[in-house]
């Protein structure tokens, strides 16, 4: 069953360094059953609870994952969790509640779950510290890509814009996710610019495209080597969950981590 995991698996094209290990589950490879099917990693979407840990149990085993991610409860904001920087593996009780994470330690495993919102991994040029960031449209408005940039600086000691890189994981594409005039005036009285990511749809309404807002969030923050990006989870359904598309439905997982010394050759 663990092949059948790592054959679902995304891993990034992107100019990463070796060390920087990074991958995007699909729904392919698990135990979940119903709208769940079947790789299924979240707690909280109504699916049985020995399948989320078996699934999450396989997950580890196909990946050799040095340690269990440091799962979030996901609120569409802008907080970032950064686990104790002096433990490797720190001890976890309970999903803290946040929207990114970042780790600089190596064996410190950052997670998003997802289902259309967007999410992006980060890393520097050197492998020296790495994040993870749900980026749904709220998410995005609030400034969650910024933030966690900034934790990543922090991390890594740089006062300016130093050489981060990103990659945009499986999202809802432009032609698909369509929302309210609300959110288009809402992104543009925050930046003119962002209405280069939004197209006229019928009755007032909106495609939006959140791989661009992401791009143009991450440029302003100082990021240049952006990835990705070329997704739609839901037009995709034999690999994506898609919670427009099915409402009740599981979460793919996006993960990022430093590999230990042992591992990283």
């Amino acid at each position: 069953m663990s092949s059948d995991v790592a054959r679902g698996i995304i891993e990034p094209t992107w100019n990463a360094p070796a060390r920087v290990r990074a991958v995007c589950t699909t729904r392919q490879g698990g135990l979940s059953e119903g709208p769940y099917a079947s790789l299924n990693l979240a707690e909280h979407v109504g699916d049985d609870a020995a399948h989320v840990a078996a699934n999450r149990a396989l997950l580890r085993t196909a990946l050799g994952l040095p340690s269990e991610p440091l799962w979030l409860s996901q609120v569409h904001g802008c907080d970032v969790h950064l686990p104790d920087a002096a433990a490797p593996y720190p001890a976890q009780v309970g999903p803290c509640a946040a929207d990114a994470s970042v780790a600089s330690q190596p064996g410190q495993v950052c997670v998003v779950m997802t289902a259309d919102c967007l999410p992006v991994l980060l890393c520097d040029a050197q492998g020296c510290a790495v994040a993870a960031v749900h980026a749904g449209w709220r998410g995005l408005l609030e400034g969650v890509i910024e933030a966690a940039v900034a934790q990543l600086r922090v991390r890594l000691g740089l006062a300016s814009a130093g050489p981060i890189m990103a990659w945009l994981g499986p999202a809802i594409g432009p032609e698909a996710f369509e929302v309210g005039a609300e959110v288009f005036d809402a992104f543009c009285a925050r930046d003119a610019g962002a209405a280069a990511a939004f197209r006229p749809g019928a009755g007032g309404r909106f495609f939006a495209d959140l791989y661009l807002l992401a791009r143009q969030r991450l440029q302003a923050a100082g990021v240049r080597d952006i990835s990705g990006g070329d997704y739609c989870t839901l037009s995709d359904p034999e690999r994506f969950f898609s919670y427009r598309r099915d409402g009740r439905t599981g979460r793919m997982a996006s993960m990022i981590w430093i590999a230990p010394l042992a591992d990283a050759g």
